[in-house]
């Protein structure tokens, strides 16, 4: 006889896998929501009629979840006639599978042990119904790779926000956290709290950037928000060594690093750009940049990054590098892919309340920059010219959403040389603090120096390098003597 063949046909391991579940308790649920009037409290947040697996099982629970929410008793004959009125008692197997369920349970005594078994069932049927729908688009030539991991990583964030359960916690080991920070903040005689900005009054107005806290620095173009948030990031990650993740959706990493060059050099941007540095500055450049090279500096230039997009990098970084503080330049320019959205106001709303979420979830600072629309432009005199948080553009979201809002403000942009207390403005920037959840509001002065992309303390004198590596003051003068506003060309975002 002729040897018998082998069957070398692969065996596909996913056939005949059945769909996660546990129809055995799902009916000890069921039947022990019936004999107990308290248990429908203990599960309430944890199960939904989704979370069933057997579809019948699905229509009880809903029965049972709406006598519950009005606060009518649940029993046999209570579920029953609430099935009969909805008209699916006959679908689920009439009076007798509802005596059934109640028949086979003593007690409700594990009902949230059983109820956390089937939100993991449920999660793993979800989780497998959405992956198989990645893989069938990844086989379709037509759909965009990079489009469809903007669209899994959505999925897969909403997917877990739905099932995520923050539980409550007893008021005691919060408070000895707070009596800890008070404890902590007492013994730093600075008063800061948080990651100093590096700006004198700007501190004392809000004890530094704090933990969790989502704050939007916004302006018109041309006010320097940009600069002010690359000065924020040499003072924090250059000077303080703190890490500092900077994502640039605006101008590439090259670009950002010759702004903070400019910064720290003080060397004029024109100058950096095309090259024509003197003897002197091409020192000057080469002294100060060891002060930049191993600095705790991350930048992003992605273009149009969605916020999931970001999230992942930033838990990373935050993971990986210890980043203490992440700035974003700017917000109207980030996307939320993966969701379709009636309007861009609505996309933005999204994109601000994950930025709130991101910053909670990771308790660190989130600084995002924010266009003003232009309505300022169109305003007359000082106080008019003044921006106001009806300003902000795109979305009323982002105010509420977020806890502190300041707005970069140059009057000398606009030809107004002196506020209401004749003060010279020429040279100086108003930081105003328009909303501040956790403290004061108010206007902070700041030197601008828009030739180096800089502010800094008005205290502070300007800073020179000598030929032998040390440094040299010039002096200020008074305040009658402060620069004359930087050329309109020089002066950034």
């Amino acid at each position: 006889m002729p040897e018998k063949r082998k069957n070398t046909t692969p065996i596909d391991p996913t056939y005949g896998h059945l769909q996660p579940q546990a129809l055995d308790i799902e009916r000890a649920v069921l039947g022990a929501l019936m004999i107990d009037s308290d248990a429908f409290s203990m599960i309430s947040e944890l199960l939904r009629p989704e979370t069933f697996y057997e579809p019948r099982n699905q229509k009880i629970y809903h029965a049972i979840q709406t006598l519950s929410m009005d606060q009518k008793p649940v029993d046999i004959m209570t579920v029953t006639e609430q099935l009969r009125k909805e008209g699916t008692l006959e679908e689920v197997g009439g009076p007798a599978y509802i005596m059934e369920l109640s028949s086979h349970v003593a007690s409700s005594a594990h009902i949230e042990y059983h109820a956390h078994i089937l939100t993991q069932k449920y999660t793993a049927r979800q989780l497998i119904t959405y992956s198989s729908q990645i893989q069938t688009s990844a086989f379709d030539e037509t759909v965009d790779v990079d489009e469809l991991m903007q669209s899994a990583e959505s999925g897969l964030f909403e997917l877990s926000q739905k099932n995520m359960r923050q539980d409550y916690t007893q008021i005691d080991p919060v408070i000895q956290q707070a009596v800890e920070i008070i404890q902590k903040a007492q013994s730093n005689t600075s008063g800061i709290t948080g990651v100093s900005t590096g700006y004198t009054d700007l501190d004392d107005k809000t004890s530094g950037w704090q933990d969790s806290d989502l704050v939007i620095i916004a302006g018109r173009p041309a006010m320097g928000k940009t600069a002010f948030a690359l000065s924020l990031a040499k003072n924090i990650a250059v000077d303080q060594k703190i890490p500092t993740a900077f994502f640039s959706l605006e101008m590439s990493n090259v670009q950002l690093v010759n702004r903070l060059l400019s910064n720290v050099c003080e060397i004029s941007g024109k100058k950096i750009l095309n090259g024509q540095l003197d003897d002197e500055e091409w020192k000057r450049l080469d002294r100060n940049l060891h002060s930049l090279m191993g600095s705790p500096l991350y930048v992003d230039d992605t273009p149009g990054m969605g916020i999931f997009e970001l999230r992942t990098k930033a838990r990373r970084l935050v993971r990986e590098k210890g980043v203490k503080v992440i700035m974003i330049d700017y917000l109207q320019l980030m996307n939320a892919n993966g969701t379709r959205f009636g309007s861009r106001q609505e996309e933005v709303s999204t994109i601000s309340r994950s930025l709130k979420g991101l910053a909670k979830e990771l308790n660190i600072p989130i600084l995002a920059l924010s266009q003003l629309n232009r309505t300022v432009d169109n305003r007359e005199g000082l106080e008019g010219k003044r921006p106001q948080l009806s300003d902000l553009r795109e979305s009323g979201a982002i105010e509420q959403d977020a806890d502190m809002v300041i707005f970069v403000h140059r009057p000398e942009y606009y030809h107004i040389y002196n506020d209401d207390h004749g003060n010279d403005l020429r040279g100086m920037a108003q930081i105003i603090i328009a909303k501040h959840r956790k403290g004061a509001t108010g206007d902070v002065l700041l030197n601008f120096r828009g030739e180096f992309t800089r502010f800094q303390n008005p205290e502070d004198s300007y800073i020179g390098s000598l030929s032998n590596g040390g440094e040299i003051m010039m002096s200020k003068g008074s305040q009658d003597d402060a620069l004359p506003p930087p050329p309109t060309s020089d002066v950034p975002f």
